[in-house]
């Protein structure tokens, strides 16, 4: 060998890549590049050292002060040389190219940065931390920093990543395949945080495509598709709120839900800004939790953010995933819960994504009918696959861990637990029982609950499941799907029907105000008001009451007073808390200019506001309105069959036993002594909310004083009260 300054060794023995190995790294199709490139002993001695450089024009091999050797060009891009030594050096190489000469470290003189259990692990699909295996991560590998990139392809003939660090030509950077666990690894030196990035895929059928990494932590804003490179230096804050969230069990908690689709609630807020402005917003109105429509990375605004292709990304929207933290961490340091939408029921079709990943059905299933959804134009998710179940159980773990998100509201539900879903008959195929059960969907959400609940205590899951699938909110190890709450669609549409009849038709519908109560208890409800109500010509929530402007605000208050009161958790979606007249757009959100005091009507906007203000302050300082929530013990009638009055009344009692008594006349006539039947043990009430105050836009009709039982029998009391009630409106009273 030479001094680094003299002309450079050759040598006489070829040690070139050979002709097959050579025509399959130059077609992308070589599952184990290692085997070939970087420094290998050969037999006879010496160390063959083997560059694959395309563009390059030379390439020398340097190993500490002493040594350096000059490689052979042997043409395409491929340089070699025969070192006369024993042992494989340390060594980097010297590339030259047209100006410029670089020095590196060769990416194929590294071992695999995967070992024998995270394999196995990933082929058994029960890798509980996915994200910390699989995609881009920046790290020092046998002394050296740079990027670990990992990528599950099991049926691609080969795979490159290609991004900014090498002008998107993927060529030189094939990776390698560890065995049968599907997975292709390649620790790149001298990429950290910030690359671009995307995987080179070779299908089977020999043809490429250029893939976003679906373990991608960062992702370039969209319309642009990249995957980034990330590393996460955000420092939690929220240590206070995240040792304490698991005291209580959420279904004997307050739990009333403020819903925000962020891009739109200020638009062109970053997460950062949101971070000042939702937390103040939030808490001065009261709610415990906000849910954040979905945050995940997703192509098309239009589908506000339903259609998922960056599952372990946050929007890039918005800002970066350390921006999402930090507006997470401001959220919790306000005392304020952050539950998401969370979409493992489909993804959609975009060429660059999921769809056919490696050249077949990966994450899809097989089979067309099962694959395609047919309401929405996207793939389901192949639940079945265990490689699958486990990508996405870890994505739920991985919010919850990551991110501090409290809590999942998992979408769609009901598309995954039916195989007939929206399909006509010789669409489906039923399952091995004959039945119509996605038995494959089934056992993904009991161990995504299970996995969730024993991984992250204090973390709520909850189901927009929308039929009478029978325990939902079971535990698992007793046969249910394991979630903590489940929406309950049967009494939102119910409870809205209703309203949006004259109060004069009301009593021919009054059951549509209490059949909620028969099942009440069969599982632990939410009461959604969701952003699904108020689009798409369903008009907002004040728009579908009837009357003139007064009257449909009455109502609204009425109407929340009454959801506020009835068992179950709550969840208002943003603009509805100030009366917003119009429909949700996600193009320029809320109408925030109703509350602008310059406004006329301001005041009819905040008076609903304000209601809604105290709704939650004295919801929150009462049990009796959710410590019993799952519990029959903590609720009953009073009249429930008043239908000629359009008056429902009902207790709720905390687990001490403790009352609040709700009253709703839903009548626009105000009801004088209208006498109602009361326990015999309370020796008076007081009004604690009426939605006809006047600071609320009522017309001020209230009980001011404490008013007294008397010995007269009602309702099958011996012990009643008479309320003066007021029209259209729902009234609380606790004991004096």
């Amino acid at each position: 060998m030479t001094s680094p300054g003299d002309a450079s060794v050759t040598s006489k023995k070829s040690v070139s890549v050979a002709a097959d190995d050579r025509d399959r790294l130059l077609l992308g199709t070589h599952h184990d590049p290692h085997s070939v490139l970087g420094a290998h002993p050969v037999p006879g001695g010496g160390i063959a050292v083997r560059a694959f450089r395309p563009y390059a024009r030379a390439v020398s091999v340097v190993a500490g002060r002493d040594l350096r050797a000059d490689l052979h060009d042997d043409g395409d891009g491929f340089f070699s040389v025969l070192l006369p030594l024993s042992d494989v050096p340390v060594y980097r190489l010297l590339v030259e190219y047209e100006g410029t000469v670089q020095e590196s470290e060769d990416a194929y003189r590294f071992l695999p940065t995967l070992g024998d259990l995270d394999l196995h692990l990933l082929g058994e699909g029960r890798h509980e931390q996915l994200w910390e295996v699989l995609g881009a991560h920046p790290m020092t590998h046998q002394g050296v920093t740079g990027t670990r990139f990992a990528v599950w392809a099991p049926n691609a003939r080969g795979v490159r990543v290609a991004g900014g660090f090498n002008f998107w030509d993927g060529t030189g950077h094939p990776m390698r395949s560890l065995g049968s666990s599907g997975v292709w690894e390649l620790f790149v030196p001298g990429v950290g945080a910030g690359e671009l990035y995307k995987f080179d895929i070779t299908r089977p059928d020999g043809s490429r495509t250029l893939r976003a990494d679906p373990m991608a932590r960062r992702t370039e804003v969209p319309p642009s598709t990249s995957s980034i490179v990330d590393v996460s230096r955000h420092e939690w804050t929220d240590g206070e709120w995240m040792a304490h969230r698991a005291d209580v069990p959420v279904h004997e908690a307050p739990f009333s839900v403020y819903e925000v689709h962020l891009p739109s609630w200020r638009p062109g807020l970053t997460y950062r800004e949101l971070a000042e402005q939702l937390p103040r917003y939030v808490g001065d109105l009261g709610f415990t939790h906000v849910e954040l429509m979905p945050v995940a990375e997703h192509p098309f605004g239009g589908s506000w953010g339903y259609q998922v292709t960056g599952f372990y990304a946050p929007t890039a929207r918005l800002g970066t995933p350390d921006d999402f933290k930090y507006l997470v961490d401001a959220l919790h340091r306000a005392g304020i819960g952050v539950l998401m939408d969370w979409v493992p029921a489909h993804f959609p079709r975009d060429e660059w994504a999921l769809a056919e990943f490696d050249g077949r059905p990966l994450y899809e299933h097989s089979d067309p009918l099962r694959a395609a959804h047919p309401d929405w134009g996207t793939l389901e998710f192949d639940f079945g696959r265990r490689e699958v179940r486990n990508f996405l159980v870890a994505n739920a773990l991985y919010w919850c861990e990551e991110f501090h998100i409290d809590g999942l509201r998992v979408d769609a539900v009901a598309s995954m637990l039916y195989l007939d879903y929206s399909r006509e008959a010789g669409q489906w195929t039923p399952n091995e029982h004959g039945g119509r059960e996605n038995l494959d969907a089934v056992a993904f959400l009991q161990e995504m609950n299970a996995t969730v609940y024993r991984r992250v205590p204090g973390v709520v899951t909850i189901a927009e499941e929308s039929t009478a699938w029978d325990g939902v909110t079971r535990p698992t190890d007793t046969g249910g799907l394991g979630f903590g709450l489940k929406w309950n669609m049967g009494w939102m549409h119910d409870s809205l029907e209703y309203m949006s009849h004259e109060p004069v038709h009301r009593r021919y519908h009054h059951h549509q105000m209490t059949f909620s109560m028969v099942y009440a208890y069969s599982e632990n409800y939410v009461l959604p008001i969701s952003h699904d109500e108020v689009v798409h010509g369903k008009r907002s929530l004040v728009s579908k009451m009837p009357g003139d402007w007064w009257q449909q605000r009455a109502n609204l208050r009425a109407y929340l007073g009454f959801m506020w009161a009835h068992p179950g958790k709550q969840l208002l979606f943003m603009g509805q808390e100030f009366a917003q007249g119009a429909e949700w757009s996600e193009a320029h959100g809320p109408d925030w200019w109703l509350l602008d005091p310059a406004y006329g009507a301001e005041a009819d906007h905040r008076g609903v506001r304000d209601l809604v203000r105290d709704l939650n302050s004295v919801y929150r300082a009462t049990p009796a309105l959710w410590q019993r929530d799952t519990s029959i013990a903590g609720f009953q009638w009073i009249a429930g069959d008043a239908a000629e009055d359009n008056v429902f009344a009902f207790l709720r009692y905390d687990a001490e036993g403790s009352p609040l008594l709700a009253v709703s006349n839903l009548a626009p006539v105000v009801r004088a002594d209208y006498r109602l039947g009361v326990p015999d043990d309370v020796p008076a009430w007081h009004e604690a909310v009426n939605s006809d105050a006047a600071r609320y836009g009522g017309s001020g009709i209230t009980n001011p004083d404490p008013v007294k039982p008397e010995h007269h029998e009602s309702h099958g009391r011996p012990t009643s009260i008479r309320l003066t009630l007021p029209p259209l409106a729902t009234v609380w009273l606790r004991p004096a």
